[in-house]
């Protein structure tokens, strides 16, 4: 693990996996799992919630400032630089989400799916579709329940009621301790 890597709460770290610089591991109130020989690279966000950990399976990559929310990554993956995964999400076996690719809420895609670079993957099944499909994405995407599942408060909810909930439960770091760790 680099020295400059944060692992934050229920982190578990499988044999001959590299976590980079400036890697943010955070299990919040729930759980981050880290297959055997996967990397995380410089910059990556792997967050756990309750109800939503965040499972890598054995020969991950996740790319550079990719950001992983409570998601189910299978054996194999690659994750390319800047990707977005979100809570409840399902990645099969061997898939790729290639740069700045985007798997919503609650979609589930395949073993051995690709998601091109950019492009979006939503629903259960996932579509994969590219970027100029916004309406069609918001289609699929609104029944997926993004504010219940990410922030528990149906869609609609008051800004101030959500900010409320989320400068709370963020808090919960206030008295967090550095523990010390051996480099080898």
């Amino acid at each position: 693990m680099a020295p400059t890597a944060v692992l934050c709460g229920d982190v578990r770290i499988g044999p001959e996996a590299r976590i980079l610089f400036s890697a943010v591991l955070t299990a919040e109130d729930g759980q981050v799992e880290v297959g055997a020989r996967c990397v995380v690279m410089e910059h990556a966000l792997i967050r756990g919630r309750a109800g939503h950990p965040a499972r890598l399976g054995d020969d991950v990559l996740v790319g550079p400032h990719a950001h992983i929310n409570g998601a189910d990554v299978a054996a194999g993956c690659f994750l390319a630089t800047g990707v977005a995964v979100f809570p409840g999400a399902v990645l099969g076996a061997r898939s790729e989400v290639r740069i700045h690719g985007v798997v919503h809420v609650n979609s589930v895609l395949p073993p051995d799916a690709t998601v091109p670079i950019g492009w979006t993957a939503v629903g259960n099944p996932a579509e994969i579709l590219p970027p100029d499909q916004h309406e069609h994405i918001w289609a699929v995407q609104q029944h997926l329940d993004f504010p219940q599942t990410v922030y528990g408060v149906p869609r609609g909810t008051p800004p101030a009621e959500l900010m409320r909930r989320q400068v709370d439960w963020y808090g919960a770091h206030r008295d967090d301790q550095v523990l010390e760790h051996d480099q080898g």
